[in-house]
């Protein structure tokens, strides 16, 4: 190569954005359209035994309203709160599974003004990989009845760990990820912010939760509404600007490249079940349950239980750093707005910032090949 095309090319690269930490906006779930992105669970709870029918899309858009969008143009997703539920039976809520795939160079982004709470309540918002639990999971918000702050985890096969001495603001409870040890509760860190979860989180505002899904490891904030980062709001985040995470999971002891396949975000909640329904868990902030009486016949059966149990979201972005990390469910990539129409340059699957981020990646390794010559 020519003294003149190396000279060239520096000078291009020199005009491009480069960081490792910066990622591009892929998709934003928000609005009108939000809900046509995600597939419904339609049956009943058969996965954490929790005492409701998570219902498909007509009767959730049916009356009562489940799933919609109110008229600060965010998400609703809740539980019925207005039914009395006849012994027996279940109380009707919702599961919603992501349409599109995330691999790994992606960044999940909620943007919650209400979580669910309340006694008998587990909501949940997390990612999975298709043939769980050998693809993964990551929790990002999961907590149940009254519980003081939102507990974060990884589920993975065995041979996965948080690593000793990580650095976070969190409160490592389980370091071992394997599903199959510590009955199922995989490696947990409690937020330390009182505002991640329950009636302080919806006083303060809500918050943002951030995941980093990357090679180097996966990497949770949480960010009260007043302290979220501006960047937020645009199209090009660099999360090594956000400072010490809530809960991190460094790939030197577990790898997401071998413990995780692309992921799909799953919203839901459910009642009692295999956490919440734990008669010593639900009593530790609960009421005590009296005599014979159960987590399903003192709570499920009353909708007056359920006037928090649902979710508000402004929106759930994604962020990738490489636009072939986004994959629809037709395996198709390409890059929807937040009305669901495409980005300028959707055809090449990247929006302005993505081409940009894109190119200087591509121009990086032409350049490392122009400059051994």
């Amino acid at each position: 190569m020519s003294f003149h095309l190396r000279l060239a090319a520096t000078a291009l690269l020199g005009l491009l954005p480069l960081t490792n930490a910066a990622y591009n906006l892929a998709r934003e779930y928000k609005g009108q359209n939000f809900f046509s992105a995600w597939d419904y669970y339609g049956k009943y709870d058969n996965l954490t035994n929790g005492d409701v029918i998570w219902v498909n899309q007509s009767v959730a858009v049916s009356n009562p309203q489940l799933t919609y969008i109110n008229s600060a143009g965010n998400a609703i997703i809740k539980v019925d709160d207005t039914t009395t539920v006849p012994y027996n039976e279940k109380r009707n809520s919702v599961r919603l599974t992501s349409l599109d795939k995330f691999n790994l160079g992606t960044v999940m982004v909620f943007d919650a003004l209400h979580v669910p709470y309340g006694c008998s309540v587990w909501g949940a918002l997390w990612s999975q990989g298709i043939n769980w639990p050998a693809g993964g999971e990551i929790d990002i918000f999961e907590a149940v009845n009254l519980m003081t702050a939102n507990q974060m985890a990884l589920h993975t096969e065995s041979g996965c760990a948080q690593a000793d001495g990580v650095t976070q603001t969190g409160i490592t409870q389980v370091k071992n990820c394997d599903n199959n040890g510590s009955n199922g509760a995989g490696c947990t860190v409690l937020d330390a912010n009182t505002n991640s979860y329950g009636e302080p989180f919806a006083a303060a505002g809500g918050g943002v939760w951030v995941t980093e899904f990357a090679k180097t490891g996966i990497n949770i904030w949480f960010f009260s509404r007043a302290n979220v980062p501006a960047s937020l709001s645009t199209d090009t985040i660099d999360v090594s600007t956000f400072g010490t995470p809530s809960a991190s999971y460094p790939a030197s002891s577990c790898d997401p490249a071998k413990y995780f396949s692309e992921q799909q975000i799953v919203i839901d909640i459910t009642l009692c079940g295999d956490w919440s329904g734990v008669k010593s868990v639900l009593e530790s902030t609960c009421p005590a349950l009296n005599g014979t009486n159960t987590c399903y016949t003192t709570y499920v059966l009353d909708p007056k239980n359920y006037v928090n149990a649902y979710f508000e979201l402004a929106s759930v972005k994604i962020f990738a750093s490489d636009p072939s990390a986004v994959v629809t469910a037709a395996g198709v990539t390409q890059t929807v707005s937040a009305t669901g129409s495409p980005h300028p340059n959707a055809a090449s699957g990247m929006g302005p910032t993505g081409a940009v981020a894109f190119g200087a990646f591509a121009l990086t390794a032409m350049l490392g090949l122009v400059l051994q010559f």
